[in-house]
């Protein structure tokens, strides 16, 4: 399948070509692990700008100082903190030998060998993110890398390829571009990892086309990201973070809260304090602001409104928040308010999709058992997030929990930290990356046991005798 007619360019050819390098090679030095990831450092802070103009082309409108935030600048902390680590990471660890060997001279130990070519599928809402942040654990643990983009973000996703094949031999990190028929041909590909970020509907497709070739994989999925609400906390502060977090984006993220637990004598509180942030942080209105991401395209435009109208047709309460109370039925992007639908019932699409849209479910409750019960009555989701000062209250929601990660007193962050693992758990994903957890998701943990030039195992042997047995026979006691 040529990618742009030019001989030799289809995508077989191209991992054929970096597998072919990566056993000429050998295992990359950490100099040229560094030097790899100084290549993505470099093109991320010389071509910040013309990617976020990409971003917020591809999104209609996209905030440039979030795109600065959230893609050019987290994923140049991730790239640096590899860098920063990578020679340590790399480094064989000493294991502990079964008793007598290890005094014999007997060793083991665990080297990090690189899996080879890893295929990494990037989604539309955080283009440059979650291309490049996966990049810091695919480099720093020695492999060569191919990268299929989003079609949604068609304008990044072309520019990225420009980019990478000026810093990159094809040898070493390559772009192919392309709509679903490119997407499934890429997740047939024979590479010795994928790393699927998108939607759980999509990641079973990817799964099977995985199989035929026993492909491992790492899956970023998301779900939907509860809040618990408790008692203890400060709702004001609360309410802001939690609204920051739905905003970010337009809500268009993976661990965007998804819907809100909130005691029920609290509920008409916090939707005036969730209306007081939303507010605060967008005084001058919404419409033309800046600051206020547009949704990517008509299709989730539609879809996002939809719930909206959904939960108005089967009686829920709906409050949208609009600090200048503008008309979006006419404006040249597709910027929806952020809405509030209170106590909805669960035959309501916005209780049963991912939202992936600046809408937040608030459901009231009386006890956090009842909280806890309802989460675990769906799937587990991506994220979770506890607000609150009542320890037992906090222990309680995370020990009767499971979720991808967590965050207290704030929503997203725990994603941020280079040092946390971020992946999900049964739908909502599985395997993780970032940091050290990166550099070992994409590494072959190689076993490695030194017999000592000591006969004493000789004893094993055939013909057995009394020492055999007796060795065997003490292994067996309780």
């Amino acid at each position: 399948m040529a990618l742009d007619g030019t001989p030799g360019t289809g995508m077989n050819a191209l991992l054929a070509k970096q597998k072919a390098a990566h056993l000429r090679d050998g295992i990359p030095p950490v100099q040229k692990r560094i030097e790899w990831l100084d290549k993505s450092i470099d093109l991320l802070a010389t071509h910040g700008d013309a990617l976020n103009e990409a971003m917020r082309a591809d999104f209609g409108h996209r905030s440039k100082d979030q795109s600065n935030l959230t893609d050019i600048a987290g994923s140049i902390g991730a790239l640096k903190h590899a860098k920063a680590h990578v020679a340590k990471w790399m480094k064989t660890e000493k294991r502990k030998v079964e008793f007598p060997l290890g005094l014999l001279g007997s060793k083991a130990e665990l080297q990090f060998q690189p899996k080879g070519v890893i295929g990494v599928i990037s989604p539309w809402n955080f283009p440059v993110n979650l291309t490049f942040t996966p990049l810091a654990g695919v480099f720093a643990a020695g492999n060569r890398c191919m990268i299929k983009p989003s079609e949604f973000t068609e304008a990044t996703s072309e520019l990225m390829k420009e980019l990478i094949a000026k810093y990159y031999s094809p040898e070493e990190c390559v772009v192919v571009t392309g709509g679903p028929e490119v997407g499934a041909e890429f997740t047939k590909l024979a590479f010795d990892h994928i790393l699927f970020t998108g939607a759980t509907s999509v990641a079973k497709h990817v799964m099977r086309a995985a199989a035929d070739n026993l492909v491992p994989l790492t899956l970023e999925l998301g779900g939907k990201s509860p809040v618990v609400l408790g008692r203890s906390a400060d709702l004001e502060k609360a309410a802001s973070r939690i609204m920051a977090g739905k905003t970010l984006n337009a809500g268009q993220i993976c661990l965007a809260p998804d819907y809100a637990f909130v005691p029920k004598e609290k509920t008409q509180e916090f939707v005036m304090a969730a209306t007081k942030a939303v507010e605060t942080m967008y005084a001058s209105g919404l419409k033309d602001n800046d600051d206020y991401t547009s949704i990517v395209n008509q299709r989730h435009f539609d879809r996002i409104t939809g719930y909206i109208e959904d939960a108005r047709a089967k009686g829920g309460q709906v409050i949208e928040i609009n600090p200048k109370g503008e008309n979006f039925s006419q404006q040249p992007y597709h910027k929806i308010a952020p809405t509030l639908i209170i106590d909805p019932t669960d035959d309501m699409k916005v209780m049963q999709d991912e939202i992936f849209g600046p809408i937040l479910p608030i459901k009231s409750y009386n006890d956090a058992k009842d909280a806890v019960a309802y989460i675990n009555a769906h799937d587990r989701p991506l994220g979770l997030y506890y607000f609150g000062d009542d320890q037992s209250e906090k222990d309680f929601v995370l020990n009767n929990t499971t979720s991808g990660g967590v965050t207290v007193n704030d929503v997203v962050f725990h994603v941020a930290q280079e040092d946390l693992p971020f992946g999900g758990v049964g739908p909502s994903g599985m395997g993780s990356y970032h940091g050290r957890d990166g550099f070992l998701e994409f590494s072959h943990k190689k076993a490695v046991y030194s017999q000592t030039k000591n006969e004493i195992l000789a004893m094993m042997r055939p013909p057995y005798g009394d020492k055999y047995r007796a060795q065997v026979k003490g292994r067996m006691k309780k």
